[in-house]
């Protein structure tokens, strides 16, 4: 049975090489998809087309993007940097190419698409900076995006707790009008994740506070989980569903909204 529509669908995967990407697309091939995949670096699994772009460069954005051409049923924005590249490099990737993608591969696609994006539950304060997170999802380029993070180097700091932040924001602001045209937008806030990324994010992080990120399940979840929200958030069963960003964390922010989550080793030290 095809309950999720995708057989025969024609779908693109942004950042197909490794992690939630790769389980994606791997998961999207099962289902009958016709898959196409961008990454920088080339994927082993037998896709239907394979693109290597630079996502930090949007003249190579849109070159790929029209290198797939025809109808785009469905956009998965899997690709993402850690936090130990470059600041202004995971700002290009997480957000303002991920944006530059969606953007290209709009005209592409026409009532019934969808698209679904990957944020973290690093980007769970957003709330808290409306104002300074709209003044960055209203910059209407890739360059103006970039401007404004180079003019704000101490805010955009480390560039993943913000471009995470970003992409929840302007997930929930252009849902609103992509859904004019029929197409869905959302995205998915993925808890601690068991991918070769999760080395980067070890290096850097205390395990104090990794650990309370997977909180009330304790356990990483895998990068097949994070794919199926994904498959699910752009099938066709979720036709009612826009504008939202999903928690896959096992359980983590309704721990906190209920206060059943220790943070205490998220708190600075006194």
């Amino acid at each position: 049975m095809d309950y999720l529509g995708y057989k025969n669908k024609r779908v693109l995967v942004s950042g197909c090489f490794s992690g939630m990407g790769e389980a994606t697309a791997r998961q999207l091939v099962a289902l009958g998809a016709e898959v196409h995949g961008f990454d920088y670096k080339e994927t082993a699994l037998d896709l239907a087309s394979f693109t290597q772009v630079d996502l930090r460069d949007p003249a190579a954005i849109d070159a790929a993007v029209a290198g797939i051409g025809g109808k785009v049923d469905a956009l998965f924005n899997c690709a993402g940097l850690p936090q130990t590249s470059a600041p202004m490099d995971v700002m290009k990737v997480n957000y303002a190419a991920m944006r530059r993608v969606t953007e290209q591969v709009l005209p592409l696609m026409s009532t019934g698409g969808a698209i679904a994006c990957i944020s973290s539950t690093a980007g769970m304060g957003w709330s808290r900076k409306i104002p300074l997170l709209m003044e960055l999802v209203g910059k209407d380029s890739f360059e103006s995006a970039m401007q404004w993070c180079e003019a704000n180097a101490e805010t955009v700091n480390e560039g993943y707790t913000l471009s995470k932040e970003a992409i929840i924001v302007w997930t929930m602001l252009t849902a609103a009008h992509l859904i004019k045209r029929g197409i869905r937008l959302n995205c998915t806030l993925p808890g601690p994740t068991q991918t070769p990324m999760m080395n980067h994010f070890e290096s850097k992080t205390q395990a104090a506070v990794l650990n309370a990120f997977i909180q009330p399940i304790d356990r990483r979840s895998t990068p097949e989980e994070q794919a199926a929200a994904l498959i699910f958030l752009n099938s066709d069963k979720s036709s009612y569903i826009n504008g939202v960003a999903l928690p896959v964390d096992g359980g983590f922010l309704g721990g906190v909204a209920t206060g059943q989550v220790d943070l205490s080793a998220l708190m600075p030290a006194s």
